[in-house]
């Protein structure tokens, strides 16, 4: 289970992996958010320089990691506008659109939860 953390995440409650059927009172519906980002040239060189001697490639492993926050907040923007108090079964999928460009899909259900 994730916790909510920055922007829209202050006001909003709970991101899981799994389906917790027994847990809400009813399914709002399929909650997305997504962006799509392209390389910059200069990280291309860095990442071919390190691609020589191998390793993580640091400059990708960031942007990959600001896109699936960034998608993560239109996801919970997205939910917010529905009322929904929190996201089931929550996945994420990489595409490539073009040469140098991929795009970050985060969806899950957006659900309110049983009062405990």
């Amino acid at each position: 289970m994730v916790r909510a953390r920055r922007g829209d995440r202050d006001a909003f409650g709970t991101l899981v992996t799994t389906h917790m059927r027994q847990a809400y009172r009813h399914a709002l519906g399929l909650v997305r958010g997504n962006t799509i980002r392209a390389r910059h040239v200069g990280k291309d060189i860095l990442a071919a320089l390190k691609s020589i001697v191998g390793g993580e490639i640091e400059e990708y492993t960031k942007m990959m990691a600001q896109s699936r926050e960034q998608a993560i907040d239109r996801m919970i923007a997205e939910v917010n506008e529905l009322g929904a108090d929190a996201i089931t079964d929550v996945r994420f999928t990489t595409s490539y659109v073009m040469g140098g460009a991929a795009e970050i899909l985060a969806t899950g259900n957006a659900v309110n939860l049983e009062a405990m």
